[in-house]
């Protein structure tokens, strides 16, 4: 795909892939508060929502929408995802708008992973506020502690796959070397130096580009950097379509738990409009939990994996003392 070709993806993304666009301002965005379709979703903690919010907002805490503490990027029960979907009153019609704290370019990746699990649930009307509530602040726009009173809705949705990447296809894409895999962790993580908590080895997938996701970002900025959109997904070097099927192959974004790597999925997705575009939910915490070792790359000698279980040990007996 040629750099023009990436470019005018990028300006046209908003007013033709998709009806609302993908990130609002928030001046943006209170110009649009009357719609009563519009559904401003505030993923922050309960006591931060009740403190101030947008006029309207409802909340539903980021936690609500990840998996347990020991793997947080699995996606919760699809029960429980209808059971919030329709405690938001969220129907097909909805223009959810997702904020969040817009404290730093990681709480980015929250919004992004609430709007890919909306997507992925059937919402097309979507968007995310950019730089979030700090932003709204900074704007001087009003903000209430009234709490809005949602009737629930009847929807009752089924999880789409299309920009999911389970375990399974991830390891078949690594065998076949049949997908373009972005490792959007801090080069530390690419490199085997440190890692996630829960993950069970340093490392990365075999075959994976390192593509920190804070390349989205200016320095010390929480809010998207749409400007420079085109320049940083033309050095990505997305896949074409393959001349014989006319399919283009898979971009796979992954990062430890499904975060960062929602940034990196939004970004070529929704902003540059590349098709077949997916994110491993479960990342590197669930490749490196499977019953069977899964192959990586980069991961430490065993000499410095029993060193770093042996410091991990020792902090924690520390912290018990």
């Amino acid at each position: 795909m040629s750099h023009r070709i990436l470019t005018l993806g990028l300006l046209l993304a908003s007013s033709h892939a998709f009806a609302a666009p993908p990130l609002l301002s928030p001046k943006n965005l209170a110009a649009l508060l009357e719609q009563p379709q519009v559904r401003v979703i505030d993923i922050r903690d309960a006591r931060s929502f009740a403190a101030n919010h947008i006029v309207n907002a409802v909340n539903a805490p980021y936690a609500q929408w990840r998996g347990p503490a020991s793997n947080p990027g699995e996606l919760p029960p699809q029960e429980q995802l209808v059971a919030l979907v329709q405690q938001l009153g969220l129907t097909p019609d909805t223009h959810a708008v997702v904020v969040s704290t817009g404290k730093d370019a990681t709480d980015f990746g929250a919004s992004a992973r609430v709007y890919w699990t909306l997507k992925s649930l059937g919402l097309t009307e979507l968007s995310i506020v950019n730089g979030g509530m700090q932003a709204w602040e900074a704007a001087k726009l009003p903000q209430t502690q009234a709490v809005t009173v949602i009737a629930p809705s009847s929807y009752a949705p089924t999880f789409d796959t299309r920009w999911l990447a389970t375990r399974e296809q991830v390891v078949q894409h690594v065998q076949q070397r049949d997908a373009l895999l972005l490792d959007s962790r801090p080069a530390a993580f690419f490199q085997g130096n440190t890692q996630a908590p829960a993950a069970k080895a340093a490392g990365t997938l075999p075959g994976a580009r390192n593509f920190d996701f804070n390349q989205w970002f200016n320095p010390g900025s929480s809010a998207f950097n749409q400007a420079t959109a085109a320049q940083v997904t033309s050095r990505i070097q997305l896949p074409s379509a393959a001349s014989d099927a006319g399919q283009v192959q898979p971009t796979v974004a992954f990062c430890n738990t499904g975060h960062w790597a929602a940034t990196e999925w939004f970004a070529i997705s929704e902003i540059a409009g590349q098709p077949n575009t997916r994110l491993y939910a479960g990342s590197m915490v669930d490749w490196t939990q499977a019953p069977q070792p899964l192959p990586l790359e980069n991961a430490p000698s065993r000499g410095e994996q029993l060193r770093r279980m042996f410091l991990k040990s020792l902090d924690g007996l520390f912290k018990k003392s």
